[in-house]
């Protein structure tokens, strides 16, 4: 009876003890500590998900712009309705990326993939910025350094994209429990979630699964929000996974999960928005969403989805379902938009768009010193020698190396070799 005593002691860890005895009070659960709620039983039947029914799928609106729940609503006024629109008109997952971001807080900081240019445009990142990374001009707050689409802003709290598939994950888990011990150290600010974006075939990496664990074990207040838009490149989900979708994964790891129509961005903003709240309940928790939708377009311009897809099947999307219709829809119905405004929206933006692709392709490129900058607080003799290295072979072959677009040419790099070491 010692070690009965003993065990109930332990009462933070939440599990009830089983008799010893086995008396007819026993409680028929387990003493393991690796379950603690299972109950025992004599029947021996497997767990097969074959026969459970798919986690279900939350929307406000259905495909023809039409509220479900009058009582619930799109808890959203026509004005935001109107400036998400604006934001959303281009192709591919906009209700997921602009939804979304539009229901966080403006400092909750940001770990994207590459298909939430949304985001970046529902935070403020301007047409100017994005031709700047995309150039990699001298206004290019990546100096330069990254691939295309590889945006960023400290400014907004979004931070840049990294190439490697994944890796943003375990980072939003990092800065969830840094947030967690900032928001129960600072109590009189306003608390702060990471928020991290991630497609269904990033959820095949380590790094997913990695990032889940320690959120829930931690208890970290992140929000994961996955993209399942059907094809991961080239591989639909059928070859990808057998389980019911990335949500399942969720409650497989003790995280608050949801799947939400992706295609509906009152539903996507409602959920966001709950998601927080939840994530920011009992000093902090994990939440996962799944976010439905469909590639319309191809993976990147290297790629030909039609190899590996029907035409018909992208086409059909187009036409019967998406975010951009769907919210049109539902603005048409309440006199907020028709044709004429529509045509001019798109002519409007055609023109932003190529007014700033003109500005960002005419700028000259970053310093070439950018190349050595921030590596070390101070120029190691090493990084001098590689400096003068590279200066002395571009004097020698001025015809091979044309300076004249890099900002300052050559003497960015006299810079750097008369700065004290």
């Amino acid at each position: 009876m010692l070690l009965r005593h003993q065990l109930q002691k332990s009462e933070p860890l939440n599990y009830h003890v089983q008799s010893l005895d086995g008396g007819a009070n026993a409680d028929n659960r387990v003493l393991f500590p690796g379950a603690l709620n299972s109950e025992f039983t004599n029947n021996l039947e497997f767990l097969r998900p074959s026969r459970n029914k798919a986690i279900s799928t939350f929307r406000i609106l259905d495909q023809y712009g039409h509220v479900l729940d009058k009582e619930r609503g799109v808890d959203t006024t026509d004005e935001e309705a109107l400036v998400l629109y604006q934001h959303m008109v281009s192709t591919g997952e906009e209700g997921i990326s602009v939804g979304s971001a539009s229901a966080l807080n403006p400092t909750d900081p940001i770990f994207c993939q590459y298909r939430e240019a949304g985001v970046f445009m529902q935070r403020g990142f301007t047409l100017d910025q994005f031709m700047a990374q995309l150039f990699s001009n001298t206004d290019d707050t990546g100096r330069g350094r990254n691939m295309p689409v590889h945006y960023g802003s400290r400014e907004l709290h979004i931070r840049t994209v990294s190439s490697t598939l994944a890796t943003q994950l375990p980072h939003a888990a990092g800065a969830a429990y840094a947030l967690k011990l900032q928001n129960q150290q600072n109590p009189d600010v306003e608390p702060r979630v990471a928020v991290t974006y991630f497609g269904e075939g990033a959820a095949s990496e380590g790094d997913f699964h990695a990032a889940l664990n320690i959120a829930a074990t931690r208890q970290a207040p992140c929000i994961f929000i996955c993209r399942n838009n059907g094809y991961a490149i080239s591989t639909p989900t059928s070859d990808q996974y057998r389980g019911d979708g990335i949500a399942s994964r969720g409650a497989g790891y003790g995280i608050d999960t949801l799947r939400v129509d992706g295609n509906d961005i009152f539903a996507v903003r409602t959920a966001t928005r709950e998601a927080r709240r939840l994530a920011l309940t009992d000093g902090g928790k994990p939440v996962l969403i799944e976010m439905m939708a469909y590639r319309v377009g191809h993976h990147s311009t290297s790629d030909d989805s039609y190899a590996y897809r029907q035409k018909v099947e992208v086409e059909d999307w187009k036409r019967r379902d998406n975010p951009i219709t769907r919210l049109r829809k539902w603005m048409e119905e309440r006199d907020l938009w028709n044709e004429d405004k529509e045509r001019e929206l798109r002519s409007q933006l055609r023109k932003d768009v190529l007014a700033a692709f003109d500005r960002g392709e005419k700028k000259k490129k970053p310093k070439i010193r950018h190349a050595f900058d921030d590596v070390w607080e101070n120029i190691t003799d090493e990084q001098r020698a590689h400096i003068q290295e590279l200066k002395d072979i571009v004097t020698r072959y001025p015809k091979e190396y044309d300076v004249s677009q890099y900002e300052g040419g050559l003497d960015s790099l006299d810079e750097l070799l008369q700065k004290k070491g």
